[in-house]
Formats: structure tokens, sequence, C-alpha cells
């Protein structure tokens, strides 16, 4: 059932040219069909031939002339056919291929943070790839070979019952037996195939994590280590795969046998029934000729099936990433936001991860449209991940949040991050030049916004001391580029999305201080107008901010601005005081030793 249901889902992706792929699969059915007329053109020449005993060569001529002309028709029909299937055939498969990535593509962006939190991207990219792969080779077999074998094995073969059933009946009893053998290897091999998949994706995931990740190898000497589990890795696919080939080596065994017995039964059975008088010459050499053609079909059969194994784990595993429902989803009719004021409320938020693991309980506060709110707190507290509920990286189980008055989850996705700003504590890049970093929010923006962004962030001068400029490539996920450099771009991309709604993520926390004491006067002057939420470790940077939130555990325990945080003398005052607070002096026994 597997097998057929992941079948019909690659056909089903031919949808949209649904149109060609029916006139390709009408020529496959005509090809058949003149494949299988030949050996019956050529038996009944062959009869008329032996029968010509006694008769006139005129008639002779006559009825082989109008039979090789009708050989001749169809042989014309099965070229036509098959021009008409090599020239489309390819450049569909081609298309959908693409058209099968870009749809895997934009799904898989659309998934939400946690899953891409729960899958690591050599997967996703060896799935993808993978997955593409067969469908093209499917598809393209589909049309070449698949089709026409059908019609052949499943329609036309049956039809030869009426030239002879003896012969006719042998012929399919013999299929039958060949089938059951197929199924039985399948049914041996499959659940070990899905294991061999599984450990292609370790292979892909392994890799990708060494591959992002070169500096921390080389600087902790971990080549060998990282071969070595690379080639347990390799050691454990192997395993895996070599019984289900040894499986499958003897099917292969088993075809060709079954083909010498399939010859060989239809000329003694042939022979015997001919003696009979129940079988001409004729119907004796064109059950011969589709005993070829069976042979010719059953072993592009045993090829289809043995390619299919093992690309079927893999397709399944594309259909399953597409199948996934994303958690943040999209209500149906739901409203596209023009420009907000920013006006921003939490009411009763609670938010897991897990069960076991709460990380938002009953967060309530009110920030008027502007205005600059401040969360502060140990790591772990929730910080990060209330801001991740405002743009929906996750929705909250409980509660709601509301912009402008109208709950975020009533409309449309793009509208509201679009509404957004998000300066990330991890500053990533894209493998692309500096001003296409910075255009991702706002593509149209030309040269002139480009600069004014870079200036307020200060990284416009750092950015003309590039080799090329606003034109410079940076390295994979910006690493030709420093912390501060990566941060002070991200700063600008936020600045050049120009948001009514700003959330800054340890904005500056990879600045060195004179350039931190720059951004963040830039900063101030950017945050005029707009709703400004800050997650700070320094809490020197959120001295002028309207709300202070101190969280912990999910909670918020304290509220308020500096001053009257400072005034409780609560948990907040106690981190301004820790963090205030002078360097211990050194003792006597921590001086380092004259010499």
């Amino acid at each position: 059932m597997e097998f057929f249901r992941v079948y019909a889902r690659v056909l089903g992706l031919l949808g949209p040219e649904s149109r060609l792929g029916f006139v390709l699969a009408g020529s496959n059915v005509v090809l058949a069909g003149m494949q299988f007329l030949e050996p019956v053109l050529f038996g009944k020449i062959v009869d008329v031939l032996s029968g010509s005993s006694g008769r006139a060569s005129a008639e002779v001529w006559t009825d082989s002339a109008r039979l090789l002309g009708l050989w001749g028709a169809v042989g014309v029909g099965g070229i036509l056919a098959n021009v008409l299937i090599a020239l489309h055939a390819d450049r569909l498969a081609h298309r959908r291929r693409l058209a099968a990535i870009a749809i895997y593509f934009d799904h898989v962006l659309a998934l939400p943070f946690a899953f891409h939190g729960d899958t690591h991207s050599g997967r996703l990219m060896k799935v993808m790839l993978r997955g593409a792969d067969n469908l093209f080779s499917l598809w393209l077999s589909f049309f070449r070979e698949h089709l026409s074998t059908f019609v052949i094995l499943v329609v036309l073969l049956p039809l030869s019952l009426f030239l002879n059933w003896r012969l006719g009946g042998l012929l399919i009893v013999l299929l039958v037996l060949f089938a059951s053998l197929a199924t039985f290897v399948v049914g041996r091999t499959d659940r070990a195939q899905k294991s061999v998949e599984d450990h292609h994706s370790a292979l892909a995931e392994r890799a990708g994590d060494a591959f992002g990740n070169i500096a921390l190898i080389q600087s902790y000497v971990r080549l060998k280590a990282e071969s070595q589990q690379m080639g347990e890795v390799m050691r454990k696919l192997l395993a895996a795969q070599f019984p289900v080939l040894t499986w499958w080596a003897i099917l292969t065994v088993l075809t060709r046998g079954s083909s010498t017995i399939t010859v060989i039964s239809i000329f003694v059975v042939g022979t015997w029934l001919h003696l009979e008088g129940l079988s001409s010459v004729g119907e004796i050499v064109s059950f011969m000729g589709f005993a070829t053609l069976l042979i010719g079909r059953l072993e592009q059969a045993m090829g289809f099936l043995n390619s299919l194994f093992y690309e079927l784990p893999a397709l399944a595993d594309f259909f399953r990433v597409l199948d996934t429902q994303s958690t943040v989803a999209e209500k149906p009719g739901a409203i596209a936001l023009g420009r907000v004021k920013g006006e921003v409320e939490f009411r009763e938020v609670r938010f897991r991860y897990e069960p076991s693991r709460p990380a938002i309980e009953g967060m309530s506060f009110h920030a008027p449209a502007g205005a600059t709110i401040a969360l502060v707190g140990s790591t772990g507290a929730g910080k990060s991940t209330a801001m991740g509920l405002l743009h929906r990286m996750w929705d909250p189980e409980a509660g709601a949040i509301l912009i402008d008055g109208v709950d975020i989850r009533d409309v449309t996705l793009e509208s509201l991050r679009r509404n957004v700003g998000v300066v990330f504590q991890d500053s990533t890049m894209f493998y692309r030049s500096i001003a296409d970093n910075l255009r991702v929010g706002k593509p149209e923006a030309g040269q002139a916004e480009l600069e004014a962004a870079a200036k307020l962030a200060e990284a416009h001068d750092f950015i003309l001391r590039q080799p090329e400029g606003y034109d410079t490539a940076v390295g994979e996920r910006g690493a030709t580029l420093s912390g501060g450099e990566r941060q002070r771009l991200s700063i600008a991309r936020a600045l050049l999305k120009d948001p009514p709604v700003l959330i800054l993520d340890e904005a500056t926390s990879a600045l060195d201080a004179a350039t931190e004491a720059r951004v963040q006067r830039a900063l101030n002057a950017v945050k005029r107008g707009r709703t400004t939420f800050i997650i700070a470790h320094r809490l020197s940077t959120v001295r002028e901010a309207d709300l202070i939130l101190v969280l912990d555990r999910g909670r918020v325990i304290e509220r308020g601005d500096y001053r009257s945080l400072i005034a409780q003398d609560g948990v907040f005052a106690r981190l301004v005081a820790t963090q205030l607070a002078p360097p211990p002096e050194r003792t006597r026994d921590a001086e380092p030793a004259s010499g």
C-alpha cells in the first residue's frame, strides 16, 4: 500500500501539466499496441509462407504485401509515438523537478521555528535534493517505459488468450509466478531499506554539522575524531544496505531463470500443440515474440521495482516534509494589517516548549505606541521567547497578544512580520553581498537608503573599507566579518525596514564600548515614533526605557521604570548593583611572584 500511495503522489505532482501528461500517456498506449501487434503480424506472415504450398504465387505475394504494409504502418506509428515521447517527456520531467524543488523550498521556509529547531538543515537539504532527483527519474521512466509496460502486461497480454488460450494462459501463469517472487523479496527488504535511508540522513546530518563548524573542529584538533565518526556512520550504512542488495541479486537471478524457462516452455508446449493440431507455426512464432517482449518488459519492470524500492524511503521523506503542518497556522480569512501605530498588549500569555518546560507563565503588560519596553532577567527567564511570540515564531497556548487591539492570530503572517523588525542576538547573514543582506527587509531600497541606514548603525565606514564596498560578498553566515560588524549590519537591516515595532535582542552585545555608545545614540534617535522592545543583560542600556519588565522563569516579577525599580530595592536593584560593583581587589596571595 505504501508503494502505491507514494507512486500515486509522484504522478499527482504532474497535475499542473496534466494535459501534456495525458498526451504522452496516450502515446504510450499506442506504442504498447504497436509493439504487441508486431509478433502477431510476424506470425501471420509465417502462416502465409508455411501454407503457400499449392497456392498461386500472386495470391501469396498479395497476402504477404498486405501484412507487410500493415507492419510498416505499425512501425511508422511506433516511431511517431517514440518521437513525441522523446521530445516532451524529458522536458516535462525537468520542469516538474524544478517545480517540486520550489514547492518544497517554499513550504520549508514557511514552517515555524520549532520545526527547524528539531530538524537538521543538512537533512532537509538531503531530502529535497534526493527527493527531487528521484521524482525526475520516476517521471521520465514512467513515460518512457512504465506505462507501456503496464499496458502490455495488464491489458494486451490477456488479449493473447484470443489468439491461443493455451499458450496465452501459459504466459500469464509465468507472469504470476514472477510477480509472486518480486512481492516476496519486496516484503523481506522493505523495512531494511527504510533503515538504510535513516543512515543516509544521519550521514547528511553529520557532514552538515562538520562543514558548519570548521573553526571548532580545527581549533580543537578534531579532524581525526570527526573522520572516524563519519566512517562509523558509513560502516553502519553499508551493514544495513548489503542484506538488501543480496535479496535483490537473488531476485535478478530468478528473473533471468524465469526468462529462460518462459522461452523453453513456449517452444515445448507450442510444439506439442502443433503436433496435436491445436496451434499453427505462426502462432508459435507469435508467442515466441510475445515471450521475448514479455521478458524484456519484465526486466524493465524488475529494474523499475528495484530503483523505486531504493527510492521509496527518500520519496516518503520528501512527502512527509511536505505534509508537515505549521504549528503557526494562518487562519482562513485572516486580515492584512496596514502600517500599525504600534500599541502592543500581552494578556495572560502562557507558552511551553514541552509540557515539562514552561517558558512563559501568565505574562501581561501594555505597551503604548511609541513606548520603549525593556525585558531583563537571567538567562532562560523567557525574554527572547516572549518576543518570539510577538512576531509569531510560536503561538501561545493560552492568552492573547494584540497589536493596535487586534489579536495577532487573526492577521496574516506577512502583514504582521512586515510591521515588526528584529535585531537578533545572533546576527545571521546570507552568503551574498552586503547590499543584498541589508535589503532583506526592503528589497526595493536604493543606494542612498542603504547608506543612510548604515550610517545610523555606525556601519558605513567599515563597509567602505571592504574590497568592493556595498557589493562585497560576505562569507557563509557572515564568516568574513567580525561579530561587531555583523551586528551593526543587522541593526542597519532592521532600520532600513523601518518597522513601527522594533525588537532589539541584545543588539549591542558584540560591540566595543565606544562603538556601542555611538550605536546607542543612533538607536535612541531611531526609537522615536516606534514601539521598541529591548532585551538586555547590560542594564546600563535600559536606563531610558519607559517600562522595564523583570522576568524570572517566564513570569513578570517586577515592573516599572529604572528609578522606581531601583527604589524598590528588589531583584532589579540587586542586578544593577552586581553589574556596577567594582571588581574585587587582588589579595597578596593572588599577586604574581616577582622574578
